[in-house]
């Protein structure tokens, strides 16, 4: 298959109710998709790069000059695409920004399996046509109004509720919960948000049965990971600590986390994400795949990693209107049992709806060789 230009389009959706963590409150969803043109077929990716550097180094402006100065030409120049890891080996002279990486690679990789008629859940060896689906809640104004927007997602049939703490917005709020929900399945998210000196919150929190405690301390901080995991029986999850698989194993070896939740914008795409799992299915750590306010695009390959052998536990792999009134992709949808449908067309399954995607376009250009 030979890639003859790359598209990026910027794109803007306002978000059903503003989404608020320790990072700061997002009220809009912006994101460059990836079009990859092969002729005969075409391939959507996404890039979750935020608008500011505030979950990761990378931010949707800086993702979209390097997209377009470095990683579109790599790509387009190096003749025929053997196979989609070819798009990781030409781009390898580039440190670092693997969500731009990852949402060319999702491109490239969404085009070749639509062109071999198979489904990107299928080729990267999914085991499942349905997924256990759980949902991240935002730090609310009130405890009520947390509440009841909980009540809301477990009526949906959500098997897993994950709640964002940020210091001063933690024991009292999460107790609350679990006095209102003692059989509902909770962990919480501190993005980062803590130090070590605060291990009295997360020793507090250790009472409340939690499924998990997600990175509660800084992303490069392994070691004072595995110093509050021996001091907590709650498995701590590591997220932003996570950004390959070389991190993965070091995390395990030094008994850093229990849990790892694999975003494949964050690891730098679908195929290191599916060696991350290798490597913690090796491990014996349970992992679940992460979201990013995806629109339907980056949704659908989040949903296909999901159905990976070893993804055992209930991911952020929410509804579409749990965060746009209109997607730009036929809607993801949770049933009643909590589970959503593995999309089983070729390649990702969806696309974007041509009038929607130019009704949200804020800009775009088209590179070509």
């Amino acid at each position: 298959m030979r890639v003859r230009a790359i598209e990026l389009v910027e794109v803007g959706l306002p978000l059903v109710r503003p989404f608020r963590t320790s990072f700061g409150e997002e009220h809009d969803k912006r994101a460059i998709l990836v079009r990859a043109d092969a002729g005969d077929v075409q391939g959507w990716g996404e890039c979750v790069a935020a608008e500011e550097p505030r979950y990761s180094d990378e931010w949707l402006d800086g993702a979209w000059e390097v997209i377009e100065r470095w990683l579109a030409p790599a790509v387009l120049d190096g003749g025929e695409i053997d196979d989609p890891h070819d798009v990781a080996a030409r781009a390898s002279w580039i440190r670092g920004h693997r969500m731009a990486k990852a949402a060319v690679e999702a491109a490239v990789l969404d085009a070749w399996t639509r062109a071999e008629g198979v489904s990107v859940s299928q080729w990267l060896g999914g085991v499942r046509d349905r997924i256990p689906c759980g949902v991240s809640v935002g730090i609310a104004p009130t405890v009520e109004a947390m509440l009841e927007e909980i009540r809301g997602y477990l009526a949906a049939g959500y098997q897993r509720v994950k709640l964002k703490i940020e210091p001063g917005r933690d024991v009292q709020v999460v107790g609350a919960m679990r006095e209102a929900l003692p059989d509902t399945p909770l962990s919480v998210d501190a993005n980062a948000a803590y130090t070590l000196a605060q291990a009295p919150v997360f020793e507090a929190l250790d009472e409340l049965g939690l499924v998990m405690i997600e990175q509660p301390l800084d992303h490069e901080d392994l070691a004072d990971h595995a110093r509050l995991q021996a001091r907590v029986r709650t498995p701590i999850c590591l997220d932003e600590s996570i950004r390959s698989t070389a991190d993965a194993r070091a995390a395990f070896e030094l008994g850093a986390c229990r849990v790892v939740n694999i975003k494949p914008g964050r690891v730098g795409g679908a195929l290191e994400a599916v060696r991350i799992q290798e490597a913690a299915m090796q491990a014996g750590v349970p992992t679940w795949i992460g979201g990013m306010l995806e629109t339907g695009v980056g949704r659908a390959l989040n949903v296909a990693l999901a159905s990976l052998p070893g993804v055992t536990m209930p991911g952020d792999t929410s509804a579409s209107a749990r965060y746009f009134h209109q997607d730009l992709t036929e809607l993801f949808v949770v049933s009643a049992d909590g589970t959503m449908a593995v999309p089983q067309g070729p390649g990702i399954g969806v696309e974007p709806d041509p009038d929607r995607l130019r009704a949200c376009t804020i800009r775009s250009t088209l590179i070509e060789r």
